[in-house]
């Protein structure tokens, strides 16, 4: 198994990671969350493709027997005052494919994106994981994360409570 950095090759299979990621997500709260569609996979494949040549995004591919079984998405953003935080790596995704889970795929694309970022001088990491995601934190959170925010949600087509 290698980590390296994805290539246009890699994308159906990391757009069918990524539609896993937003199915997940769904199935967490589909109150909150986007649902797929027969056309998530072709998009996110799509849109990563985009992104795969910009010098402030890291896109990594797990790779196993010729195989793409996981993928991190990641960049390097300025200060943003939205969040109250300076500069930093943002780790927007990372998926590894179930029939691979808890054989440390998450950990290796997690140590390179880490080292990537530290390449690139970022003074810090942040990302989201779903509420309901314990596994996603357990493992962040064995890699030296803390919780820094809590995100809340009100659907306003209901009476307040």
């Amino acid at each position: 198994m290698k980590i390296r950095p994805a290539v246009s090759r890699d994308l159906p299979a990391i757009g069918r990671l990524g539609a896993l990621l937003v199915r997940t997500h769904h199935d967490f709260d589909p109150d909150r969350f986007i649902a797929a569609t027969p056309k998530t996979e072709h998009g996110y494949a799509s849109f990563l493709g985009t992104q795969l040549d910009k010098p402030n995004i890291v896109i990594l591919a797990a790779e196993q027997d010729g195989e793409v079984i996981g993928y991190v998405y990641a960049g390097v953003e300025g200060p943003d005052y939205m969040s109250l935080r300076g500069p930093a790596g943002i780790l927007y995704d990372i998926v590894v494919d179930p029939a691979n889970r808890g054989q440390g795929v998450g950990r290796m694309l997690l140590d390179a994106t880490l080292a990537a970022f530290k390449t690139r001088g970022c003074p810090q990491i942040v990302l989201s994981t779903a509420e309901q995601n314990e596994t996603a934190q357990r493992l962040f959170a064995r890699a030296g994360f803390r919780r820094t925010m809590i995100e809340m949600t009100r659907e306003l087509d209901g009476d307040a409570p």
